[in-house]
């Protein structure tokens, strides 16, 4: 038997709720980008990198808040409702998922862009280029 079918699939009420939930975690590249092009696309886009990373490329729009300095001080200037979607390099990197959990601590409504970086490239998005960022 392969591995595929090593373990039985969950029933579809039990997979539609995996599923469903996973959207409530994270924001893909493509909706991402999409609600960027509104005026308030309804979220603060976080990357989670560090400065100089942010200063050679980032996704336009985004703040730059790397995850170590995530503290309530440095979020005081948006609402305690604000969702936050954050990301860092890519798949590879770890940084957005340490930057959820610090979010997540101080009671902040946070999603991570899967992908990061890595992920907007694939879909063909542009980047920013800066070397003026905002640390809160």
């Amino acid at each position: 038997m392969n591995m595929v079918l090593k373990h039985d699939p969950l029933p579809s009420q039990e997979a539609l709720a995996h599923f469903e939930r996973r959207l409530r975690y994270e924001a893909d590249c493509w909706d991402t980008h999409e609600a960027m092009q509104q005026p308030d696309p309804g979220f603060v886009l976080l990357d989670v990198r560090a400065p100089t990373m942010y200063d050679q490329a980032h996704i336009p729009g985004a703040i730059n808040l790397p995850h170590g300095k995530i503290v309530g001080r440095k979020l005081a200037q948006w609402p305690k409702d604000t969702l936050f979607v954050v990301y860092c390099a890519g798949p590879h990197c770890n940084g957005a998922n340490k930057a959820a959990i610090r979010l997540a601590q101080l009671g902040r409504p946070v999603k991570e862009l899967i992908g990061g970086m890595t992920g907007w490239a694939d879909e063909g998005f542009e980047f920013s280029n800066s070397t003026e960022r905002s640390e809160g």
